[in-house]
């Protein structure tokens, strides 16, 4: 009998010290290892709100592009994740989609349109802990946590002026633009400024359609230049696929912008003027994560790479107008050529 009272303590000793060890243990565990490994491991995370759609080959793919191209710098999507709203050409529709994603809370949010300017100035008070991005523009609207960013068009512009001079055997080139304003005046006004340097006597003319998505427009404009005599043809915003089209069917020659756009008439599209946004969104992220939310704008230029000629492996373009097109680049890069605007 004593033997098993013995027993029987031994036993409940060990139940009690057995207890005390294993609930001693966990409490020193979460706050040593688990919250810094869960801190560690959270993306990054983006929206972008975009007037057209992400495969327009223009202003809303040079976006989504360059969001592919930062999302495999940083690691993939376990390091950054993106999600994004295109189509939205409504401007109402963009500022549910703004505020809808800010709420969310995203890390930043990308207003991709300078149409979205007065939604932002009035949504991006209410959350002073996310930032905020918005352009083509210069201006951070004054507010603390909003970036600008702009593209110096007419650099790429210019290149692409020099080349269609130097190509066009007709002396008459034709424009088509969408609304008189931010990245695509630039970019119209420095292809005029190429044109007119290369060869003062080739005639540029321009029409200015007054939208950025009427596809039907931008085919009835090249048609018209075409019918004028222009066997180079150019074009800013997402409505050129209509243009391209008609170009195609006349093989009167392209130059693109914003995106590259040889897929669309590999024939006939000579290079392209492409954005590489994924140079500025770079050094937003990185001051978002330093704590710097926004007040400052960014700009991409030939220099930087945020813009670069790309020309159309497709067309045989001649050795010589080549060899003028990348002299151009490479002065324009190291500023021995100062370009000025009409």
């Amino acid at each position: 009998m004593k033997t098993y009272r013995v027993i029987v303590l031994f036993t409940i000793l060990a139940v009690i010290l057995t207890a005390c060890g294993s609930s001693a243990q966990p409490l020193e565990t979460p706050t040593v290892s688990v919250e810094p490994t869960i801190a560690s491991t959270k993306p990054f995370r983006v929206a972008a709100i975009m007037p057209s759609a992400v495969n327009d080959l223009a202003f809303s793919q040079s976006m989504y592009d360059a969001l592919i191209r930062i999302q495999n710098e940083m690691g993939g999507p376990e390091k950054m994740q993106f999600v994004y709203s295109q189509g939205m050409f409504i401007i109402d529709d963009a500022a549910v989609a703004i505020r809808t994603y800010a709420s969310q809370g995203y890390d930043l949010v990308i207003a991709h349109g300078s149409q979205y300017g007065v939604s932002l100035k009035e949504i991006a008070p209410d959350f002073p802990e996310t930032s905020f991005a918005w352009g083509t523009s210069a201006d951070t609207l004054g507010l603390p946590n909003v970036f600008a960013y702009e593209a110096s068009s007419q650099e790429g512009g210019y290149v692409n002026g020099v080349l269609a001079a130097t190509l066009s055997s007709s002396k008459m080139i034709g424009v088509i633009g969408p609304i008189e304003v931010g990245d695509a005046k630039l970019y119209v006004d420095g292809f005029k400024a190429g044109v007119a340097a290369t060869d003062p006597e080739t005639q540029v003319n321009v029409a200015y359609i007054g939208s950025f998505s009427d596809v039907v427009l931008a085919a009835d404009s090249a048609t018209a230049h075409i019918s004028a005599g222009a066997d180079v043809l150019t074009g800013s915003a997402q409505m050129v696929v209509g243009a391209t089209g008609k170009a195609s069917e006349s093989n009167v020659l392209w130059f693109g912008t914003q995106s590259n756009q040889s897929s669309l008439a590999p024939s006939i599209v000579v290079a392209s003027n492409v954005y590489h946004w994924e140079v500025v969104l770079r050094e937003m992220i990185s001051k978002i994560q330093s704590g710097t939310l926004g007040g400052e704008t960014f700009t991409i230029n030939l220099a930087n790479g945020g813009e670069a000629i790309e020309y159309n492996p497709e067309y045989a373009i001649p050795a010589n107008a080549k060899a003028l097109g990348d002299k151009t680049i490479q002065e324009i890069t190291n500023g021995t050529l100062t370009i000025t605007l009409p």
